[in-house]
């Protein structure tokens, strides 16, 4: 169980706040225990589920000595890229769903260094492969950025900082 102030990944829709846990009557007028949830960065959408909720996915985020490591790791991963349009969108889709950090960011990484070599050949990603890229996005520089005590727009420049 999560405890108030605990930062979460929410759902793979980014990095929120538990604000509050409170004991309500559900639909069957049994008391539960719900966790109230404000999103750390964005819109100001406040969350409501309950605490034992196996529908969502939801998971402390990472430690900034394992951001760190997993950055420095980064070079040496292979990529993901799959020529078949069909099977790479699936594996990507279920990469992003898995809420995994080091799978999105094998995943960005594999995104960017083929839009690297798409662009110096006057070409562009696929719309898919560019909607899947900004959603790894959103949920990884959350996720970084709270843990590393940074905005969201200066996780790209940290990591080029370190990898470089």
């Amino acid at each position: 169980m999560f405890k108030i102030n605990d930062h979460i990944i929410y759902n793979n829709m980014g990095v929120y706040r538990i604000v509050d846990i409170r004991k309500e009557k559900d639909i069957n007028n049994n008391e539960t225990d719900y966790y109230i949830l404000k999103p750390v960065y964005g819109n100001n959408l406040t969350i409501k589920t309950p605490v034992n909720c196996k529908k969502v996915f939801m998971r402390k985020i990472m430690k900034k000595e394992d951001v760190l490591s997993l950055i420095e790791s980064l070079p040496g991963q292979k990529t993901m890229w799959i020529e078949d349009n069909k099977k790479r969108n699936e594996l990507f889709k279920a990469t992003l769903k898995k809420g995994e950090p080091i799978g999105w960011a094998n995943l960005l990484r594999t995104l960017y260094l083929e839009k690297k070599e798409k662009t110096a050949v006057g070409k562009k990603l696929m719309k898919i492969d560019e909607d899947i890229m900004k959603a790894a996005e959103k949920n990884l520089y959350e996720e970084f950025a709270a843990a590393l005590n940074i905005t969201p727009e200066e996780v790209l420049p940290f990591i080029m900082n370190i990898v470089s």
